[in-house]
Parts: structure tokens; sequence; C-alpha cells
């Protein structure tokens, strides 16, 4: 078992949802890890979508799928239901406190992204509470946010972010299979 797969998210329930709940420390300050959470230059580079729209509590926004997104997954976007040639879901942002808190609703998914000064860099929490499951099921959505989180953390480390690693992807989601149930 690699790193990566012992390091995975908590597993949350209330009622019928569930969600996870992600921390990765960060070498930054909260100030740049706000940047690469919220503006589109460094979303591109581990979101599969741009947010459209004004960034404020309240804002009606669309999330608009990256072009090398709709490429990797095209297939998956068309089983739920997205069209490929207009990849957008509604969205709206529920609180919008920089640095530190970015909650908002894409489609029926909740997340809530939370940092947390850490002497020199920030903890970022990651809540996420999923909604209608897509192709690969919850766990695949689980895996999912788990590898974009990775692809954050290498964005900020580097600069960049690269292809993920389909392997890792399909071990991510056995593992979350286990621990969701």
């Amino acid at each position: 078992m690699t790193d990566v797969t012992r390091r995975l998210g908590e597993v949350l329930r209330d009622g019928d949802r569930v969600g996870t709940r992600y921390e990765r420390i960060l070498a930054h300050p909260p100030e740049k890890v706000w940047r690469a959470l919220t503006e589109s230059e460094h979303l591109r580079h581990w979101f599969p979508a741009d947010i459209i729209g004004e960034r404020r509590p309240g804002a009606e926004v669309r999330f608009r799928f990256w072009p090398e997104a709709v490429e990797r997954a095209g297939e998956e976007l068309t089983e739920a239901g997205i069209a490929p040639e207009d990849p957008v879901l509604p969205g709206r942002i529920l609180t919008w406190e920089p640095p530190r808190l970015f909650e908002f609703l894409w489609d029926d998914e909740h997340l809530l992204f939370e940092i947390v000064p850490d002497d020199a860099g920030s903890r970022l929490l990651c809540t996420v509470w999923f909604g209608t499951p897509g192709p690969h099921g919850i766990s695949g959505t689980a895996a999912g946010y788990h590898v974009c989180l990775d692809a954050l953390v290498d964005s900020l480390d580097t600069g960049s972010g690269g292809e993920p690693d389909r392997a890792l992807i399909l071990a991510l989601e056995r593992r979350y299979a286990e621990i969701i149930g």
C-alpha cells in the first residue's frame, strides 16, 4: 500500500448523506493556498473545472470543465449527463472569507475548504458531501477528490500539476469502497 492510499479522507455520515474530509499539510502560507483554490489560472492545475462568475457569498456560478478534463473524462461526463460540447454544471458560493473559508455547491455536491495557518505553512481541510453518484460511484468520487487535492499540493510545490495515474486512481477507488461500504 502506498503512502497516498494510507492517507485517505475520513468518511462522514449524516443520516443518508455520505461525505469525506481530507487534510493536507502545505508548506505555503494561507494566501497562496487561497489563490490556488479560487483563481482560474491556478485551478487549471488541479481542479477539473473553472469557476465562472463573481466570487462572493450567495453568487450563482457555473463550473466549466477544462478542455483537458473533457478529453480525459468525456465518456464519464456523458454517462453523468454532462454534454461534452457544453461541459458546464451550476453552482453557488455559500461562504467566501479570504483567505480561510471557501464553501460552495457544485451541482448537488457541497464542498468546504478551510485553510488554517500552521507554522510557516497551512493546514487545508476539505469536506465534501457527495451528491448523486457518478459512473464510478461514491468511491470513485472520493478517489477523484483525493487525487485532485494531491495535484493541488503538487501544483503549489512545483507550479504545475501532472497527469493523474490511472493505477493509483483504481487503487484509491478500491480503498474508498472498503471504507465507505
